[in-house]
């Protein structure tokens, strides 16, 4: 095999699709486990869609899921001149003709063709003229009318199409600009792809394109046309289900690695494994493990996987990302003392976490200063007897060895002295801790803040009117 080369081409007119970016990362996984090149190429040629903000939209996307691609992004519309010139060069070869019929006439045609029940497949009359009039004309391929086209698929399998159900697509229009499945062609044939790994939306595309890379005599590349993902309903994927954008989910606090992980389980496998790593995913990769059938997002299996890949993070990563998180929302970083509380509490903190989010929610105990603005639980679990315990607490406190032990002792004492168990003293102790009654373990915040601060948070609120 030679070098294998791989490409995403998304179009500039929204946010950067799911899907697309499962796409992506499939060719980008593809090409890394064979030490190939991963191209990004932009299909701006939709001049009134595409816009500039979309474009940085799919880089932002890439760049934040780690799909690094190789060389420069190339635009589609950019590389104008040169699908014209193919255009040309198969006119010249007899490959293409000139097609002077106007809409209207195709128009009548068709409607001509169901009042008598046969084929709309518009059949130009100009395809073997040699007698041209000076009008305008679009360049259509002379495409074969008899026989089969053969889509040897490394998903699909072998897809046979009838050229007798493909008309003569047209190459350029009459205003010289070319058409998205000749331009397709042209810029993957000459950035050197090998592989094609898209959705199976486009599965029949292959087949007219196939027809480009024969007229030209160019080597056609592997095929491998994925499904699409569907919502937990069955239906192709859309707003109504939830998130659609890759962003959004960075939004949400989900981690990259995470997203990776769920995205290349989205329809592809290895065995059993649901949970993996980045370096694992490279050397497992093929396309072999691509299933046929749709995929179906799953919001509770992706807080799953994040869970896994959160627990395994390590924490000075974790801080990292947390701080990209809260610059993407808007939100004010974290200042090196909040970072500091945050490392010391992280092994208490990502037990159980799902999203960036949750660690930060977990984390106010080490976030936010005295004095505390106490929720509206935190407050009600801070009556009158429980404010007398706290000061009695914050006295036995004092003296004690600062270890998860003895901390266990006094506090489990404190509680059989007024006959509770100790679970009904834990919710005012997590409220005076960290203005919440939903907290990591009472031992685990009085360890990581310490006997001084622990203390007064207790007097504070026990002091509380």
């Amino acid at each position: 095999m030679s070098q294998v080369v791989t490409r995403i081409a998304p179009s500039p007119t929204g946010t950067m699709h799911i899907g697309t970016a499962r796409t992506g990362l499939f060719n980008w996984l593809f090409a890394r486990q064979h030490g190939g090149k991963f191209l990004l190429r932009i299909e701006d040629t939709d001049r009134e869609r595409s816009t500039p903000e979309a474009t940085q939209a799919i880089l932002d996307g890439m760049a934040w899921l780690g799909l690094d691609y190789d060389g420069e992004a190339i635009s589609q519309f950019a590389r104008a001149d040169r699908h014209r010139e193919v255009a040309e060069e198969m006119l010249a070869a007899g490959h293409a003709y000139k097609c002077f019929s106007t809409q209207d006439e195709i128009a009548a045609f068709r409607d001509a063709a169901r009042e008598k029940g046969e084929s709309t497949l518009f059949l130009s009359p100009w395809r073997d003229a040699t007698d041209h009039p000076d009008a305008p004309y679009v360049i259509r391929l002379k495409a074969p009318r008899k026989g089969t086209t053969v889509i040897k698929d490394q998903v699909q399998g072998d897809v046979t199409i009838q050229n007798a159900t493909l008309d003569d697509m047209i190459l350029l229009r009459s205003d010289g600009t070319p058409t998205y499945m000749h331009a397709v062609v042209v810029d993957d044939h000459d950035m050197g792809v090998t592989h094609v790994i898209r959705g199976d939306d486009h599965l029949n595309n292959a087949a007219r394109q196939i027809q480009i890379y024969t007229a030209m005599g160019w080597p056609e590349p592997v095929w491998a046309h994925i499904p699409l993902i569907h919502g937990d309903d069955g239906k192709k994927l859309s707003k109504r289900h939830g998130a659609t954008g890759v962003m959004e989910y960075a939004e949400m606090g989900i981690p990259a690695a995470a997203m990776r992980n769920y995205l290349t389980r989205l329809g592809w496998s290895h065995g059993d494994d649901e949970l993996f790593t980045d370096a694992q995913a490279r050397e497992w990769f093929d396309l072999s493990g691509i299933g046929k059938s749709p995929s179906r997002l799953d919001m509770k299996k992706l807080a799953n996987v994040t869970g896994w890949h959160i627990a395994r993070m390590e924490d000075a990563d974790l801080i990292a990302q947390i701080n990209e998180y809260l610059a993407l929302t808007g939100q004010p970083a974290l200042s090196q003392t909040q970072q500091d509380g945050m490392t010391r509490a992280m092994y208490c903190l990502k037990d159980r976490a799902k999203s960036l989010p949750d660690i930060l929610d977990k984390a106010r105990f080490v976030l936010e200063n005295r004095p505390f603005d106490y929720d509206e639980k935190a407050r009600a679990a801070l009556d009158p007897v429980s404010r007398g315990i706290l000061r009695e607490l914050t006295t036995q406190l004092q003296n004690a060895s600062w270890t998860r032990d003895t901390l266990e002792g006094v506090l489990n004492a404190a509680a059989d002295s007024h006959g509770l168990k100790f679970g009904k003293l834990a919710g005012p102790l997590r409220a005076a801790l960290s203005g919440r009654t939903v907290s990591p373990s009472v031992f685990d915040m009085m360890l990581v803040i310490g006997r001084d601060e622990s203390i007064a948070r207790l007097n504070e609120a026990a002091s509380l009117a």
